[in-house]
């Protein structure tokens, strides 16, 4: 049991190293640094960039907002009536999300316009943080344990 450390005994002799990003030896602080990185970079990317609606469309370009409302309506009366019907609880959910997709498909994205050298430290910012938390999840050499010289120590 002292082996595991499961017991009042502690870890066993040899057992305390540190074990770095992704269970491999070493590679914390890279690991955070790049995760740090990468925060950073998208952030300010996420920053710069505007979300606009269009106008809701439907089949055929004709504006269709109230009837997509239809059987989330439908549903919610069905519910109200008989809160266990399974008619009322599919209408409900399918009207919700005809709802959440059209207001998906009638978004427009754009990016503010910025200098290239913000946009550069952006996208380099987050390439190089995953690049550093890719480099941490490798295993890293472990330095070799120091030599005392002769006539010193034990």
């Amino acid at each position: 049991m002292t082996e595991s450390g499961g017991s009042f005994g502690g870890r066993a002799p040899g057992k305390d190293r540190i074990v770095g990003a992704g269970g491999t030896p070493g590679g914390l602080g890279e690991f955070f640094t790049g995760l740090c990185m990468a925060g950073i970079g998208t952030y300010l990317f996420l920053q710069h960039v505007q979300v606009h609606t269009s106008m809701w469309r439907l089949w055929g370009g004709v504006n269709g907002f109230g009837v997509s409302l239809i059987p989330l309506l439908f549903g919610l009366g069905i519910l109200f009536f008989n809160g266990k019907s399974k008619l009322g609880w599919f209408l409900t959910i399918a009207g919700f999300g005809i709802i959440v997709v059209g207001v998906l498909m009638n978004m427009d994205i754009y990016f503010q316009r910025t200098s290239l050298f913000n946009t550069l430290l952006m996208l380099g910012l987050m390439a190089a943080g995953l690049g550093l938390v890719a480099r941490s999840l490798h295993p890293h050499p472990q330095a070799p344990p120091p030599q005392v010289p002769r006539g010193f120590g034990p």
